[in-house]
């Protein structure tokens, strides 16, 4: 049996909750958390202290985009978990096994159609926990893949687009400094999320969760009949950076700011 499912893009569609204010001193809830799944039981029972962080998504690629700003966010990944008393292998050593295994298993991903094969990932994957097994005391393997999903800004007053646990307001793009009165507020703009996948030496899958990031996309003032455009900066805010990394990894690390307690 395969060791990971391929995982749906997951639409997130806000307007379904408003904001719960508690006392000061507590997190606001949003609803739009991602209900993580965790494996208690095998966490209990084989302490995973020594992790590596792979280069590769375990879905297909992302965006290219999101992918040039992978580095970055697996090097604040790496920092988050060691201040968190957690042992982060150098990537480099996951990534030369891997591409060890990809000489002898082939590419799992298809260029041309971003598919992964399952089969092939699987071999590889076996291959490079055989081979650092034999030469570290690793626990366990975490995947960061960036992903897109899609979001939209609330009416009212206050625009703000909710996702996987995180609020953003709309940002402006272009010559102008504001947006017309009939702008469509429920269209649909990009927004990315960190996907936390963690699997063991058995290769079994004991933590998924995601944390959103930042809206990819901005209102075009340039255009008077409303649009969005990509924006030129992607993931630009570090402070939206580590809190979407803070939400992804909860519970697996504890997160006291956590917003999905009602």
């Amino acid at each position: 049996m395969l060791f990971f499912s391929t995982l749906p893009r997951i639409i997130v569609v806000t307007g379904l909750v408003g904001l719960l204010f508690a006392c000061s001193s507590t997190p606001t809830y949003n609803a739009s958390v991602f209900p993580y799944e965790i494996d208690d039981q095998r966490l209990a029972a084989d302490k995973m202290t020594t992790l590596v962080i792979a280069h590769v998504n375990l879905g297909a690629p992302s965006r290219s985009y999101l992918e040039k700003e992978a580095p970055r966010v697996d090097a604040m990944v790496s920092s988050y978990l060691k201040q968190n008393g957690y042992k982060i292998l150098p990537q480099r050593e996951f990534e030369q096994h891997w591409n060890e295994a990809v000489r002898a298993h082939g590419d799992p991903v298809d260029p041309t159609t971003g598919k992964v094969n399952l089969k092939s990932f699987a071999q590889i994957m076996t291959s490079v926990r055989d081979e650092m097994q034999k030469t570290t005391d690793l626990d366990g393997f975490i995947f960061t893949d960036l992903v897109e999903v899609q979001t939209a800004f609330s009416a009212g007053l206050q625009h703000v687009a909710r996702w996987h646990g995180v609020s953003r307001k709309p940002s402006l793009q272009g010559p102008g400094n504001g947006v017309t009165t009939d702008f469509d507020w429920s269209m649909l703009v990009a927004a990315a999320s960190l996907q936390v996948s963690i699997y063991d030496m058995d290769l079994k899958r004991v933590f998924l969760s995601y944390g959103g990031l930042d809206v990819t996309e901005a209102i075009d003032t340039r255009s008077s009949s409303g649009r969005y455009v990509r924006r030129r900066e992607t993931l630009g805010n570090q402070d939206n950076i580590q809190e979407g990394i803070e939400l992804a990894f909860y519970p697996f690390v504890p997160y006291e700011n956590w917003p999905g307690k009602p």
